[in-house]
């Protein structure tokens, strides 16, 4: 997937804070220990450093939402994880997304944190990001 392509379902899907842009995608894809998994309608773009992942960010494009296309890029990144010997994954989900954090729950993640006022709203208004966590079993 192109940077511009996934600039343009992050933009779909992120209409409750700032999406990511092109520009930031292409730098992302060529950092060292970055795994993209997914397609233009779904996709997990994260990163390994030393053995520990994390998810920087997952997108569904709004027409394929409810599909189980976010479960299936998960399901994959993780495996892409567990194949390269890592040992947690970590990330950060605004409190208030409850479709995220049902994903996140329904894949062994659980809630390690909090940070206050994280997310920035287009009305002004802070959401709290939960920081969660999922030990990986190796295979």
């Amino acid at each position: 997937m192109t940077p511009e392509a996934l600039a343009q379902v992050h933009a779909a899907a992120f209409t409750q804070s700032r999406p990511w842009s092109a520009a930031e995608f292409a730098e992302l894809l060529d950092s060292k220990g970055v795994i993209l998994r997914g397609d233009v309608r779904s996709f997990v773009l994260g990163r390994l450093i030393a053995d520990e992942a994390e998810v920087l960010t997952i997108a569904t494009a709004p027409e394929f939402q409810r599909q189980g296309l976010a479960q299936i890029c998960l399901a994959a990144f993780i495996d892409a994880l567990q194949k390269q010997q890592a040992q947690s994954a970590f990330l950060e989900v605004a409190a208030d997304n409850i479709a995220a954090k049902e994903l996140y729950a329904n894949n062994n993640f659980k809630n390690v944190g909090m940070r206050p006022n994280y997310y920035n709203r287009p009305d002004g208004t802070k959401v709290a990001a939960a920081v969660l966590r999922r030990t990986l079993v190796q295979a």
